[in-house]
């Protein structure tokens, strides 16, 4: 079972990209919602999504796909500074 703080950014993140939402506004909408999240949280997160076997929506898992390579890929300011 995950950490509650990458579980609480898993649900943001399924429920954004099942309401259709990808890119810069699904990742709006995980940070609005988790205001603490890190780029390493919204990563673990979706890889959390991705072998998840109940997540079985081609274009949520591709959306899924697309942030956690972006954000993977960016770092972002806040990746070293996440100790989970």
């Amino acid at each position: 079972m995950p950490k509650k703080k990458v579980r609480k950014v898993y649900d943001a993140l399924i429920e954004g990209a099942y309401q259709g939402l990808s890119d810069a506004e699904l990742h709006d909408y995980v940070f609005e919602r988790c205001p603490k999240a890190t780029s390493k949280r919204l990563v673990r997160a979706a890889l959390l999504a991705l072998s998840d076997p109940d997540v079985k929506d081609r274009n949520v898992l591709n959306v899924i796909y697309a942030l956690a390579i972006k954000h993977r890929l960016d770092g972002g300011p806040d990746v070293e500074e996440d100790d989970d």
